[in-house]
């Protein structure tokens, strides 16, 4: 039997690769007005996804406050970005459905979210927690580096300290070019990976390989791209994760239209 499935699987044809295309500037600014569109259309859909990963930040934020690590927030908001392409894949699904002029549906997009724990999304979900996982482990290190094992009182005092003092000035760069590095890597990862592999029967793998073959394709661009993201989700931030709700639901719809622009439609 074993046998017989070994020959099955090597008669079927190998899937090709998906094609990568060259993009230009003009394919990213077009990307994020498709995003506002999709956004505006189906507003309700947005606004949904996009509390949800606020409510996510906030509370992580008041649970910092609460356990008295509140110097950990700047860290652990620059970190929280690191899994808004995950969050966003109820969106990719409403962007796909109305480029396909299909019905936009509750329970229809909820289940299509749902069912991406079955498939190879969940490996990927992994992926974006174990990067998480080690910028968190990352900042602690640092913490202890160049600041040793002293605690603050308050958000503010964190901030004192790594702004007024040679050892906080430190940490601050060390850990920023840390950040930089860990945010580039994933973003080179899954920037297509996500929309991809909602889109096709392809495994995380290929998706992952995907996603890195259209970031060295198109550097200038997907840098802008990346470079928009962060930015923006800076500023979102700053009113306690509020500018979330609005920010996701366009990011999220504009990153399905840049992958549409990188990859080639399948044959």
């Amino acid at each position: 039997m074993d046998e017989i499935q070994s020959e099955t699987r090597a008669a079927e044809p190998r899937r090709p690769d998906p094609v990568v295309r060259r993009i230009g500037v003009h394919e990213v600014v077009e990307a994020f007005v498709a995003g506002l569109r999709d956004f505006q259309a189906a507003p309700l859909f947005g606004l949904f996804f996009g509390g949800i990963y606020a409510l996510g930040g906030l509370s992580i934020l008041l649970s910092l406050t609460r356990f008295g690590m509140p110097y950990l927030a700047y860290p652990l908001a620059a970190g929280f970005v690191l899994i808004g392409p995950f969050v966003a894949v109820g969106l990719y699904e409403v962007s796909r459905r109305r480029e396909a002029g299909e019905t936009l549906a509750w329970g229809q997009v909820l289940g299509v979210v749902f069912a991406q724990g079955q498939r190879e999304m969940g490996w990927m979900a992994f992926v974006t927690l174990f990067v998480m996982m080690m910028w968190l482990y990352q900042v602690r290190l640092l913490l202890a580096l160049f600041l040793g094992f002293q605690s603050f009182a308050s958000f503010a005092g964190f901030l004192t300290v790594i702004t007024t003092t040679p050892e906080g000035l430190m940490f601050l760069a060390v850990g920023n070019l840390v950040g930089a590095v860990l945010a580039a890597t994933l973003f080179s990862l899954t920037v297509i990976s996500f929309p991809l592999l909602l889109d096709r029967e392809v495994d995380f793998i290929t998706a992952m390989i995907t996603s890195v073959r259209a970031v060295a394709t198109n550097p200038l661009p997907m840098l802008g791209f990346a470079a928009a993201i962060a930015a923006l989700s800076f500023v979102a931030m700053l009113p306690l994760f509020l500018g979330l709700v609005v920010l996701l639901p366009v990011l999220g719809h504009a990153t399905w239209h840049l992958y549409r622009r990188v990859v080639e439609p399948a044959a």
